[in-house]
């Protein structure tokens, strides 16, 4: 198969992918936590990250 999706996993799953075709799916939350993640380059208070 080899390929990437991008977009809600449930549409993917419906228009994309067989039916019976997948056993397994995780999924990590948090979910819809509004919060982000990329703390690569700035920090929350919006200063540069350390990191």
């Amino acid at each position: 198969m080899n390929q990437l999706y991008y977009g809600d996993n449930l549409t993917i799953l419906r228009e994309y992918i067989p039916a019976e075709s997948v056993d397994l799916i995780y999924l990590d939350p948090p979910f819809n936590s509004n919060r982000n993640y990329n703390i690569l380059f700035k920090e929350e208070s919006g200063e540069q990250s350390a990191a």
